[in-house]
């Protein structure tokens, strides 16, 4: 794990012990500082009994201690934690500023920091294949893998990539990346922020955090990206601002899992990185074409009767779905869920690639309200039937994609659990176009 003896002696709380609060109180443990520990469940309590104490944060007189560290997932506009450290003069903080503190005491190494709204994970991703293409000792954490802390420290020389959402951001305080990202806005996660200009602040923190001759990189598919950049060239001159176009990177065709506009940009920022890394065309070229995507983004599934099966679960809003539709010139599109908005305005453009719709879930009556106009649209209620449909009415050359445009939770238990459904009923049918659908996990 990455620890460091700076801590030892100080005293912590740590609220939440699931994946990143777990980390953090085994770093902190091993650096010799003093841990108070909470969770709800008693279970996540029994990982840590007997090496910290156990007691809720929110019932302790805070006085003396160094940090409150929370997971990304208490929201700090509701949850009392934030009002009851702040009596204390307490800051409450996550596990990547705790990550932040240690790195003096590190083996030399670089940061990179990548946030937007959607392209995160593949964008991460794809920087880390590339650094590895190129022989640098790369950790990948954050949002994405493992928490940051409970990876093994860098030989220096090393570069760790981090996938940060505006929660993480929010708990962080002095992470001055060596290069940080921001992909793109768009409106989301509004009821944890005031408005939609409170998230975008958020995410332009990590740049206000960065030094002077720390590059920023920023995608150029957005107004609100472009006004941060802007904002950040000013500040601190443009030499080491830098906005790729999309448009001057050649090659798409030869990505498998780089399909698609978004995709495209992402390959465009990512590639960027690898330049300020030192990272030559000679190795990111092919590693471009070597990167496996991720599961649930634009996933190759399957491909049978000439058909491919696309898995894109992690399309959980119309504008993460939007650049999948333009991907492909033919599409059996499968959408639908628990919707997080009202209308598929975002995904307009990508209408004329779809040979027909299928709708699935909660949104499902709506959104076939929204489309019957303008294409063929089978309201399928359920993932199954939806595949069978489309599996029965696709042609050679046609994509049977599964983007849902909403969230999960009205029949899966998350995007994963629905894509992971998807994946299987996709191979079933295959096997035997005649089987029952399987039996796939449903909500919880």
């Amino acid at each position: 794990m990455i620890t460091s003896s700076r801590f030892a002696g100080q005293r912590f709380a740590v609220l939440g012990l699931a994946r990143s609060g777990l980390a953090s109180v085994e770093s902190l443990l091993a650096g010799g500082a003093e841990v108070t520990a909470w969770d709800s469940r008693e279970e996540a309590r029994a990982h840590v009994a007997g090496r910290a104490t156990l007691a809720d944060p929110l019932t302790i007189d805070l006085t003396g201690f160094a940090g409150v560290v929370v997971s990304p997932g208490v929201p700090l506009n509701r949850h009392p934690i934030a009002a009851h450290a702040a009596r204390f003069a307490v800051r409450v903080i996550g596990d990547i500023e705790l990550f932040a503190q240690i790195r003096p005491d590190l083996p030399a190494h670089r940061v990179v920091g990548i946030t937007g709204t959607n392209g995160k994970s593949t964008t991460t991703a794809l920087v880390h294949h590339l650094c590895r293409a190129a022989g640098m000792p790369t950790r990948m954490g954050g949002n994405i893998g493992l928490p940051v802390l409970g990876e093994e420290a860098l030989a220096a020389g090393g570069v760790y990539v981090l996938e940060l959402s505006s929660y993480q951001i929010d708990l962080t305080h002095s992470l001055a990346c060596d290069v940080a990202v921001l992909i793109n806005l768009s409106p989301d996660h509004l009821d944890r922020y005031d408005g939609f200009a409170g998230y975008a602040a958020s995410k332009a923190r990590l740049f206000a955090m960065q030094g002077e001759g720390q590059d920023a990189i920023f995608g150029r598919s957005d107004p609100d990206t472009l006004a941060i950049a802007t904002r950040v060239a000013a500040e601190r001159g443009s030499a080491h601002v830098h906005i790729p176009d999309p448009a001057e990177l050649s090659g798409q065709a030869d990505w498998p899992s780089l399909q698609g506009p978004h995709n495209l940009e992402n390959a465009a920022i990512a590639v960027a990185v690898a330049q300020v890394l030192g990272i030559d065309e000679a190795v990111w070229r092919p590693a471009l074409a070597s990167f496996v995507g991720l599961p649930h983004r634009m996933e190759r599934v399957a491909e049978a009767n000439g058909v491919l099966f696309v898995n894109d679960s992690k399309a959980t809003n119309p504008a993460s779905t939007a650049p999948a539709l333009a991907a492909y010139p033919r599409i059996h599109w499968i959408c639908g869920g628990l919707p997080k908005a009202d209308n598929l305005d975002e995904c307009a453009g990508g209408f004329s690639h779809v040979v027909a719709a299928y709708t699935i879930g909660e949104a499902g009556p709506r959104f076939a309200e929204i489309l019957e106009p303008l294409m063929p649209v089978t309201r399928s209620e359920m993932l199954c039937d939806a595949v069978r449909q489309a599996m029965a009415a696709a042609q050679p050359g046609d994509v049977i994609m599964l983007s849902p445009a909403c969230a999960s939770f009205d029949q899966f238990r998350d995007f994963e659990a629905r894509g992971d459904a998807f994946r299987q009923i996709v191979m079933t049918l295959i096997a035997d176009r005649d089987a029952a659908c399987p039996e796939v996990g449903g909500s919880s």
